[in-house]
């Protein structure tokens, strides 16, 4: 689904439009590439589409992965979850921890020859801030307290904050750094154009690679960047991705060999068909996690009990996350609690799960008055509570498979759902609904892939992010002032603490009930061998591009 907008030596050009071509009828017609052809080209199935190509208004996990590796970040993570420089050099910060120096890499291009310096950085970030409230809010969250972006020469990036800038570094890895001679004309005099800017294929690319065709829900293809200025040149000559709507689909395209990877949501049960046939079958812990969305504004225009909050604790009460884990995951998933993930070292383990109970959430609804009609289904306030779930196509599956287990639950409490499913641009729109005023839905049903650190999915729910990240219409005053504290805090323990108040008063009240961690899953043929498993999000990822510069054929 959603993602963070975190992270995120060339190949003669003369053999790339055959390729493209013949990776355009692969993924067309899910034929393989013909045997004989030279290029390298590492085809990775995927169940979540590239949802936009502009960063500004993307939500997929897929959209973050190709800034990723087609964009420059200051900062990046390794296999161990450290940050380490990337297109910067080093950093110093002064003592008072409000200036940030970065220097970054000397003689760098950007793919259409235009020199990449810290200017562009400095651009970015200065664009970003211009226009936090309205077009490029969705990364505002990770330059909270800046005050300004100064490049003073094409290699030095100074960063002012307005007091003690926390873990600045860590930040960084979630900002890319766009072409200023290209995001310059979008901006324009008031920024209203820059979330329609369509950033079509191919791309101005400073990654490893550059995105050089694109077919919406279908296929993304990508080379390698003629200019790319990182010290380890990509073994393949480039990747696609193929959007597949089902995971049995992509299972099997992996089988006959018309895929040569499958990442990070293959569906459980399919694991041991995977390890029959010869695939290499990697899981771990995963930063993600799947939820129910109950839409937590005021100003809805319908079934206000869901502002209730003893109505969500009794959503609550009645999910069987035990069942969810056995019957969907096989396992391969823990239950949830929290809007951050165990496997961040950030998650508050004092607040347990909920117990299910379909007796103490009858007892609740009761209480409330909800009496039941002839069908069972019960009145609140004159309005039968009877909702139709927002369902993002994303999470199909496992999510289907959810879905059908919630749903049965609820009938026994007096509480009937309907699946609306639909593809990520329309999930999103119909959550924000008009003029981004979250009006109209009820409850959703969709998953996160957050980065490792916590700062952008707590950001998710603050105020400062209705109409960009926040898919809930939630907004609480002592919530923000969390976690504007948090993002000045440098000592781990000091932070954790206001971080923990943060995960206690979203669990509490509850605009997500975080259903189940998911451990992320990914298969590949024995042939390719170099891939870099991330402890938290797979080997292809927007933390890290050391998978696609080492991946190669056996």
């Amino acid at each position: 689904m959603k993602s963070a907008a975190s992270h995120s030596a060339a190949r003669p050009a003369g053999t790339f439009k055959g390729m493209l071509g013949a990776i355009a009828l692969a993924a067309a017609v899910t034929l393989p590439l013909p045997q004989a052809f030279a290029a390298e080209v590492l085809r990775i199935g995927v169940s979540q589409p590239i949802d936009s190509l502009n960063p500004f208004v993307a939500n997929s996990d897929y959209s973050s992965i190709a800034y990723q590796y087609a964009y420059p970040f200051l900062t990046v993570y390794d296999a161990d979850l450290n940050i380490v420089p990337y297109f910067a050099t080093d950093w110093t910060v002064s003592s008072d921890g409000t200036v940030w120096t970065f220097h970054t890499r000397e003689g760098a291009k950007w793919s259409d020859g235009e020199p990449l310096t810290a200017k562009d950085a400095a651009f970015t970030y200065t664009m970003i801030q211009k226009y936090k409230t309205s077009t490029t809010g969705k990364f505002a969250g990770g330059l909270n307290h800046l005050k300004s972006a100064e490049a003073t020469d094409d290699n030095t990036l100074v960063l002012t904050y307005d007091g003690p800038g926390g873990d600045v570094p860590v930040k960084m890895q979630g900002m890319p750094i766009l072409p200023a001679h290209i995001w310059s004309k979008v901006a324009g005099e008031d920024g209203s154009e820059i979330d329609s800017f369509e950033n079509a294929a191919p791309w101005v690319s400073g990654g490893p690679f550059m995105l050089s065709g694109y077919k919406k829900n279908q296929l993304a293809l990508f080379k390698v960047n003629p200019n790319w200025w990182g010290d380890t040149r990509p073994k393949i000559d480039g990747f696609g991705l193929q959007f597949f709507a089902n995971s049995d689909a992509m299972v099997s395209a992996l089988t006959s060999n018309q895929l040569d990877m499958v990442g990070q949501t293959i569906s459980p049960t399919a694991v041991d068909a995977l390890k029959a046939a010869g695939m290499v079958v990697e899981s771990a812990p995963s930063t993600g996690f799947h939820e129910m969305i109950i839409n937590t504004n005021p100003e809805k225009t319908g079934h206000h009990e869901l502002l209730n909050p003893k109505v969500r604790e009794a959503f609550e009460l009645a999910i069987d996350r035990d069942a969810i884990v056995k019957q969907v995951w096989l396992g391969f998933a823990t239950p949830g609690t929290t809007i951050v993930a165990p496997a961040t070292g950030w998650h508050d383990e004092t607040l347990a799960t909920v117990s299910f109970s379909i007796d103490k959430a009858n007892a609740i609804l009761d209480e409330l008055g909800y009496v039941r009609g002839a069908d069972g289904v019960r009145i609140a306030d004159g309005v039968r509570m009877d909702y139709d779930v927002v369902f993002s196509t994303e999470v199909a599956g496992a999510g289907d498979r959810t879905f059908k287990i919630i749903q049965a639950s609820y009938e026994k409490i007096g509480v009937r759902l309907a699946q609306r499913k639909m593809d990520a641009d329309a999930t999103n729109a119909a959550i924000l609904g008009e003029d981004n005023q979250y009006r109209d839905f009820d409850i959703a049903m969709w998953l996160w892939v957050p980065p490792f650190d916590p700062d952008f999915i707590l950001s998710v729910l603050t105020c400062a992010q209705l109409g960009n990240n926040n898919d809930s219409g939630y907004c609480n005053p002592d919530y923000d002032k969390l976690y504007m504290e948090q993002a000045r805090l440098v000592d781990r323990a000091e932070r954790a603490k206001v971080l923990n108040e943060m995960q206690a008063i979203a669990y509490r009240d509850r605009p997500y009930i975080v259903l189940v961690y998911p451990q992320t899953m990914e298969a590949h043929s024995p042939e390719w061998t170099g891939f870099v498993p991330s402890p938290l999000v797979g080997s292809v990822n927007n933390l890290s591009v050391e998978t696609l510069l080492n991946v190669h054929k056996e």
